[in-house]
């Protein structure tokens, strides 16, 4: 079965386990999700079953929104409430002061990533390599803030949320407002509410095509070449310039990428979903 969704991670559960309660709840044993959500982190997971595993690198998942709660004088090296080691008292601020930073936060973003991070240092996950207390060096990465606001304050809980490029770390940029508050924080609860157009819905079957950042490409040769995966040559594309291109035909949907004046296949013959249905119009809906 060829299935795309969201599901909505509860607390404490890692991404990956989760998908254990996925499989059986479907009936599948190919299953995967895109965007790895913290275990204390809650929110839009997107999944996909069967061949729509193959898409998620082509998914448009930017920008990225969350809801958080910093815990003003509490300190845990994960960034976290997982591993708290201490608490202090800390004098409380105007919520114009919190305000403030959070707008200096917005743009390009250059930081640190979590030590406690999934980032591969020779091989191993950062966070492996944390929890059994070895030095962890991580290059600095640069996000894009677009933006940031104060939702609520609440001493000494500050509600903020933020839209985000891919790859950003929540937990980071809490830890950026406690230093600029100059005490210690980290974050008590984080809650991912989209990816690009992705929003939990009662993990309703989507069309992933109407989902995709690249464009269509229309082949006016011979289907059966494509479905079986022939050699396809450049004259029967209707957009010959280089990049990555949906093609569909009857039955399938294909990847395939121009370079150098030839057509290679990135993925061939992913089949229609059962839970696509096209109208009399020809327009596809997901059901």
């Amino acid at each position: 079965m060829n299935r795309l969704f969201v599901v909505n991670k509860p607390i404490f559960r890692t991404s990956n386990g989760y998908m254990g309660y996925v499989k059986r709840k479907y009936g599948t044993k190919k299953v995967g999700f895109s965007g790895t959500l913290d275990p204390f982190a809650t929110g839009c997971l997107i999944v996909a079953t069967g061949q729509y595993t193959k898409l998620f690198q082509y998914l448009n998942k930017t920008p990225k929104s969350y809801k958080a709660t910093l815990w003003l004088g509490a300190n845990s090296p994960s960034l976290d409430i997982e591993q708290i080691d201490s608490l202090k008292e800390v004098k409380p601020f105007t919520s114009e002061q919190i305000a403030e930073i959070l707008h200096s936060l917005q743009g390009e973003l250059s930081y640190y990533p979590p030590k406690f991070c999934a980032k591969k240092i020779n091989g191993k996950r950062a966070y492996a390599l944390a929890r059994e207390g070895k030095e962890v060096d991580l290059k600095t990465i640069t996000s894009t803030i677009y933006d940031i606001k104060l939702i609520n304050y609440n001493h000494p809980f500050v509600h903020f949320e933020a839209k985000v490029s891919e790859g950003t770390y929540i937990r980071s940029l809490g830890a950026l407002i406690a230093d600029k508050l100059e005490v210690d924080g980290t974050l008590s609860s984080l809650h991912r509410i989209h990816e690009g157009q992705f929003y939990f819905d009662d993990e309703k079957a989507l069309d992933p095509f109407t989902h995709l950042s690249i464009p269509r490409n229309s082949y006016t040769g011979e289907e059966e070449y494509l479905e079986l995966g022939k050699k396809l040559s450049l004259e029967y594309f209707e957009q010959k310039n280089e990049g990555i291109y949906l093609i569909e035909t009857s039955n399938f949907f294909s990847i395939i990428e121009i370079l150098d004046e030839e057509v290679k296949y990135r993925f061939n013959r992913i089949q229609k979903s059962e839970g696509i249905k096209v109208d009399k119009s020809g327009k596809k809906e997901a059901y």
